[in-house]
């Protein structure tokens, strides 16, 4: 959620209020080994480990508020047909070719090991337990064969490695594009930009094909014929961007629709991740784009796909100092947490102290003290005191008498965050947007206590009126600032301002039928929400509900409960 979930949707959400067509898609990614290896644990087929964690993860979406437009699932006859689209049209223009490799077998069984059921130390950065496929360390690609010790996850026995055909990606012929296009692209976060110029300078072929049974069928011969072999994960995955906005377009009986985002230079694109898919998305995905260009039967010959515009990167979120792993059982999942707390603290904590620029690490403590020394005491107390004083006194929004000068600087600080917020989210500095916000909304506590207006309610009514509509302006303006962030008590909010509507309302689950098969997908109707990118024209009069807190506040010894339950229940 630290890497692609919650900054894309503080993205999107932000950009919509602004006025801004906004599609955000993605999908969970449901081919090569990790599900495999999902499945051979829980002793259940691929296709149900994939059907019960695109459930579970569509659930946790849902329940955190990312308002996708489309978000749906790899195993789709749709993926596999634009997949298979951009494979073909690769492969005839010389962009894919055949090699020999060495294949991984079990020495125990003779099957082949696929790249994740190898672990051994990275040749690259010396990590002990890198992938066959990649290394959660250093983020760098990997084949089975370039590790030192590689062993099986099975039964821990090394692999027999023997020679086979594969296809692969000819990388090195987009060297030099990739190498001016990140060039230039100086306002990337620089441990991407970084990262993928070290990366161009040993650049080399990958293989995208593998021996496995689960994955889309290769689309030419002589592999189009052989049942054990599939198109790789590195390939395919990455095609679910374009895959989701054409299923997209055909779900809204549109089936063009999707052109205006993907071949329209107009359109930006912006991708979200943690750094250790950086080098799919600035290489590899780029690399198909660039080489696929107008053409293939979803090309149809009219202009290119578009490139990246931003690659988002996030560094990693430790937990309590120690690297997240599901099977080390140090981790916590989303609806572990939503059991317990609500979402909107989550998204506060993991863009206010998340790991946007550098790792940072998860601690419960700091959980709890932001949770209650910034949500509860800034924000929450501003909003509770502001309204409770408005509506035990006044039951609606007061009428203002003449503004005094301190009256009219809160609003234009209150103004100014608009533009200045806005400015750091679309550069995707999401914790200074945060601050932009947080640093407003203690102005307006700042104002409160100095003009004290429950204190002139009995000697001057006018004036405490007065200052509780500026407040309530203040309050109503900065419930569209931290909307992007925290959409749940903002809606609330919202509502208890007296208006009518949907700021960021629920998403829903749709079922897509499909060549005889159905699955359900994440979205919402966005076109339906009323919110805007400005500041407040609250008015007179308008009515107010019985205050409500919009934050809890967390007992302390919270941080020693979850603490032990974290050591007594690892993570499965």
């Amino acid at each position: 959620m630290v890497g692609f979930g919650v900054p894309a949707d503080i993205f999107a959400r932000y950009h919509r209020l602004k006025g801004s067509d906004v599609l955000m898609v993605s999908g969970t990614d449901e081919h090569g080994t990790p599900v495999m290896v999902a499945a051979d644990n829980e002793g259940i087929s691929p296709a149900e480990a994939a059907d019960k964690y695109n459930r579970a993860i569509r659930e946790d979406l849902r329940a955190l508020g990312l308002a996708y437009d489309n978000f749906t699932r790899t195993t789709t006859a749709n993926h596999a047909d634009v997949t298979q689209d951009l494979f073909r049209t690769l492969y005839e223009r010389g962009f894919i070719f055949e090699q020999s490799m060495l294949v991984a077998f079990s020495a125990t069984t003779g099957n082949t090991l696929p790249d994740r059921y190898i672990e051994g130390t990275c040749p690259i950065c010396g990590f002990e337990s890198a992938r066959g496929d990649q290394c959660d360390n250093c983020g760098n690609q990997l084949d089975p064969i370039d590790l030192i010790d590689p062993r099986s996850r099975v039964d821990g026995t090394t692999p027999e490695f023997r020679e086979a055909n594969h296809l692969f990606l000819d990388l090195p012929a987009f060297a030099e594009q990739l190498a001016d296009w990140i060039g230039k692209q100086e306002h990337w976060r620089p441990n991407v930009r970084n990262f993928s110029l070290s990366y161009i300078k040993e650049l080399r072929a990958r293989p995208i094909t593998r021996d496995l049974d689960w994955g889309v069928r290769i689309p030419v011969e002589p592999y189009a014929s052989d049942e054990s072999k599939r198109i790789y994960v590195w390939f395919d995955a990455v095609i679910g961007y374009l895959s989701a906005s054409v299923e997209w377009a055909r779900n809204r009986g549109e089936p063009d629709a999707w052109r205006e985002w993907w071949q329209n230079p107009d359109a930006r694109h912006f991708y979200f991740m943690g750094k250790d898919n950086i080098v799919f998305h600035t290489i590899i995905w780029p690399s198909m784009l660039l080489g696929y260009g107008a053409g293939g039967e979803l090309g149809g010959g009219r202009r290119p796909l578009q490139l990246p515009d931003n690659v988002v990167a996030s560094e990693f979120l430790m937990m309590e100092s120690r690297r997240f792993s599901a099977s080390r059982g140090v981790g916590i999942y989303v609806n572990d947490f939503l059991s317990r707390y609500d979402p909107d603290p989550l998204r506060f904590y993991l863009t206010a102290a998340g790991p946007e620029t550098q790792d940072t690490d998860f601690t419960w403590s700091e959980f709890v003290r932001r949770n209650n020394d910034e949500l509860v005491a800034t924000w929450g107390n501003l909003v509770n005191r502001t309204l409770t004083n408005a509506q035990r006194n006044f039951g609606a929004v007061p009428r203002p008498g003449e503004l005094t000068q301190d009256d009219r600087e809160l609003l234009r600080m209150v103004e100014t965050a608009f533009p200045d917020a806005g400015r750091e989210i679309e550069a995707a500095r999401f914790r200074a947007a945060l601050s932009v916000v947080m640093g407003a909304a203690r102005g307006v506590n700042e104002y409160l206590t100095r003009q004290a207006p429950w204190a002139l309610i009995e000697s001057d009514r006018e004036r405490a009126g007065t200052i509780l509509y500026v407040a309530l302006r203040a309050v109503d303006s900065l419930k569209v600032l931290f909307t992007p962030f925290m959409p749940f008590s903002s809606q609330r909010l919202h509502e208890l301002l007296g208006h009518g509507g949907t700021i960021a309302g629920e998403l829903e689950f749709r079922t897509v039928d499909e060549d005889g098969r159905s699955h359900e997908v994440l979205t919402g109707s966005y076109a339906n929400w009323i919110g805007e990118w400005k500041p407040s024209d609250l008015s007179p009069g308008q009515k107010l509900q019985e205050p409500r807190p919009l934050f809890t506040k967390l007992d302390p010894k919270v941080v020693d409960e979850e603490l032990a339950r974290m050591e007594k229940a690892p993570v499965s």
